[in-house]
């Protein structure tokens, strides 16, 4: 990692040619990118595609006025120069992590990509004294505000409020099919299922290690089975629920959480301060999942609360018993 960036080339370093070289890959990238995004959206949001396949256009054009340019000023032969051997360039995202946080985050990146570069070519055009250079510099930062115009014109002609909506709806439903009902359900497993065997083990031992030691096998071994069944449950294609792996991580690691809540005051040595915290923190995970069934599932508040409550007092009172029987 060190040695890359030090031998990386200062931008102040680079030639015109050079420059021109270096804003033909960037331009070639940048289409490769929208090209990734329209083909990850396509079959759920044919709008945004289209848009995306436009930029992309967008994007060849320009590369194809640079590559022009530069063999009118430079002939055929291009200089093999990249962004990441720059030092300072500005650099992109990668495409797996943009394309797996929705729609919404891709349009958003979209944007950014554009401003950004057009922002660089304008302060490194400030930093330059050659005239030559100047200009060159100022003409690319003109060619990124052109590309912020044309996003604009295609969106408006392929992102109007109706499809814009339902865009937005149907993200808002594969990210509530993809997370929150997977999570919630882990959520929901991990706090009341695990009530019984630590709660039991602390009024049969009372014994503070040793419960703590009884609810960490119990959180994550009901973390590792539910997310594996969650992600062998359905692999998505039919249900549009989205990707089996991501709902897997979902559910097990809120199973986790759920149990460990109330199994990680145990790490207290007094029992009865440490039971006593368990409680209250029963108490919040359980009115925290009716708050998320009326928020996200559209459950209405008392009935959520009353049966998660009433679940969750049946299996806590069954681990008490049992503990002190």
């Amino acid at each position: 990692m060190l040695s890359r960036f030090s031998n990386a080339r200062r931008f102040v370093d680079l030639s015109e040619q050079e420059i021109l070289a270096l804003a033909i890959s960037a331009e070639e990238d940048d289409a490769r990118i929208y090209q990734t995004y329209a083909q990850s959206v396509r079959a759920t949001f044919p709008a945004s595609a289209a848009l995306l396949d436009g930029m992309a256009e967008e994007e060849n054009l320009h590369r194809q006025r640079l590559i022009d340019l530069h063999k009118e000023r430079f002939g055929n032969q291009i200089p093999l120069i990249r962004r990441e051997h720059v030092a300072g360039y500005y650099a992109r995202k990668p495409i797996w992590l943009i394309e797996n946080l929705g729609i919404g985050r891709i349009r958003n990146e979209v944007a950014n990509m554009e401003d950004t570069a057009r922002d660089f070519y304008l302060r490194a055009a400030q930093r330059v004294t050659d005239a030559n250079t100047r200009k060159l510099l100022g003409d690319l930062a003109q060619a990124e505000a052109g590309h912020l115009v044309k996003a604009g014109e295609l969106q408006e002609k392929h992102l109007d409020v109706d499809a814009l909506e339902q865009e937005d709806k149907e993200s808002y439903r594969k990210f509530v099919l993809t997370w929150v009902q997977p999570g919630l359900a882990g959520l929901m497993d991990g706090s009341v299922s695990t009530l019984a065997p630590i709660f039991a083990t602390a009024f049969a031992t009372q014994d503070t290690w040793t419960t703590f030691l009884v609810g960490l096998a119990a959180s994550i071994g009901a973390g590792i089975s539910m997310g594996f069944t969650e992600a062998a449950s359905d692999d998505g294609q039919i249900s549009g629920r989205g990707s089996p792996i991501k709902r897997g991580f979902a559910s097990g690691i809120m199973t986790t959480l759920g149990g460990l809540g109330h199994a990680l005051p145990y790490l207290i040595p007094d029992f009865w301060i440490a039971t006593n915290i368990a409680f209250a923190i029963v108490f919040i995970e359980l009115w925290a999942i009716a708050w998320i069934q009326k928020k996200y599932m559209d459950t209405p508040f008392f009935r959520a609360a009353f049966q998660v409550v009433l679940g969750g007092a049946l299996v806590f009172a069954t681990g008490i018993l049992i503990g002190n029987a």
